[in-house]
């Protein structure tokens, strides 16, 4: 779990903090509802493209959500898919992600972030797949005190975004 809480504090930092020092981050490109950044440390480099919702429900209830996928190359870590709904989300229900006819599930929750446990990362070369074909993916959570919250994500882009991103960080 120690490289999760380390992303997690890299993108909290990044997401959700005006003091990162722009020297360390930089953003690479928009590319319509996805951008790409890279951040440069002393441990390696990350690479990772985001994108907010387009629409979320319940709407009196706006969040600061957003899907990544980011690459570590100095840690071997590629293709990585992460959810933050903009709380923390409960133990008892499923983060899921659905486009079209495809669904996907992300069994690992800490400190407001869900990933997938694919080791071999199978199932997110799947999602990505699946994200390349589509226009639009919506991600449910639940919050602490089980609410249900759905965020959808515009696709336009996100070949672009990943292909990019992934480029930067070979």
């Amino acid at each position: 779990m120690s490289i999760i809480k380390k992303f997690t504090f890299i993108i909290l930092l990044i997401t959700f903090s005006n003091q990162v020092n722009a020297e360390k981050v930089k953003k690479m490109g928009n590319h319509k509802d996805w951008e790409t950044y890279i951040i440069n440390k002393e441990q390696g480099k990350i690479c990772f493209a985001q994108s907010k919702p387009v629409l979320q429900a319940p709407k009196a209830n706006l969040r600061d959500a957003r899907l990544f996928i980011s690459f570590r190359p100095d840690e071997k870590i590629t293709n990585e898919i992460s959810i933050t709904a903009g709380y923390e989300f409960n133990k008892k229900n499923a983060v899921t992600a659905i486009s079209g006819k495809n669904k996907y599930k992300f069994d690992l929750t800490q400190d407001r972030f869900a990933w997938m446990s694919d080791p071999k990362k199978k199932l997110e070369k799947r999602m990505i797949k699946t994200m390349k074909k589509g226009s639009r993916i919506m991600v449910t959570g639940y919050n602490q005190k089980g609410s249900q919250t759905i965020d959808h994500y515009s696709l336009l882009g996100f070949t672009k975004a990943y292909n990019a991103t992934k480029a930067n960080c070979s």
